[in-house]
């Protein structure tokens, strides 16, 4: 009796979730966006009668933002996102845009400076050393740099139509504010460029608390997701 309780609860807040419509736009890039699409709405490995990333899905809406700033007010607040940028900036960090090849070594050191990371440890592919980069079109490379202008953490985020989404997020582990920085800048210029509607990063389920934390202080909520493919 008590696991249907617990079943139906959760099936309440699933209900309970807004809803947004992502499109993918396989004119953007073939290859890529059919096989995200593929991939996105395959069945959950655990819960097989919902699709991969159809529920919980941390989103943000852009359009409730008419400029950045409407964003940063949006997350204002001691401890929450734009106070932990600010304090990152006055710490000397700016984030930017980054060609990756410029930053390899930097790269392979945040890949390998820990062993595991949200309780699981670190995939395989972050612990070979990459040689050489290649840039996809429809993504953008953001990082961040300290005062020496060495990169501490790093983005890649791809545009699929309607929506960009985070592909990888990781940074050196201090108390610093860095991934607040780099993922409230990240935002703050999608809102500017106008070019998607919705930004994700991930799901809410699954996520260990810390991260989920993370997630709704730099504005991400959890949405219910129908896609789409053109």
């Amino acid at each position: 009796m008590t696991t249907l309780l617990h079943h139906f609860d959760t099936l309440r807040q699933v209900l309970r979730l807004p809803r947004a419509d992502l499109c993918f736009d396989a004119r953007i890039h073939p290859d890529d966006v059919a096989a995200t699409y593929r991939y996105y709405t395959k069945r959950h490995p655990r819960y097989k009668l919902i699709g991969n990333k159809t529920v919980g899905a941390a989103l943000i809406d852009l359009a409730r933002y008419p400029a950045s700033a409407a964003y940063l007010d949006a997350i204002q607040g001691k401890n929450r996102g734009a106070w932990h940028a600010r304090r990152a900036r006055a710490r000397g960090y700016v984030c930017t845009e980054i060609e990756r090849n410029d930053h390899v070594d930097a790269i392979h050191a945040i890949n390998t400076s820990l062993d595991t990371r949200q309780g699981r440890p670190m995939d395989g592919k972050y612990l070979d050393k990459v040689a050489r980069y290649e840039r996809q079109p429809h993504f953008d490379y953001f990082g961040v740099l300290n005062d020496d202008g060495r990169l501490v953490a790093y983005a890649n985020i791809g545009r699929y139509g309607n929506f960009s989404a985070f592909s990888q997020l990781i940074g050196l582990r201090n108390n610093d504010g860095i991934m607040h920085l780099l993922v409230v800048d990240i935002i703050a210029r999608l809102i500017e460029r106008q070019r998607v509607r919705y930004v994700m990063y991930d799901t809410f389920f699954g996520a260990q608390s810390g991260l989920q934390h993370f997630k709704r202080i730099v504005g991400f909520e959890p949405y219910r997701v129908k896609y789409s493919l053109r």
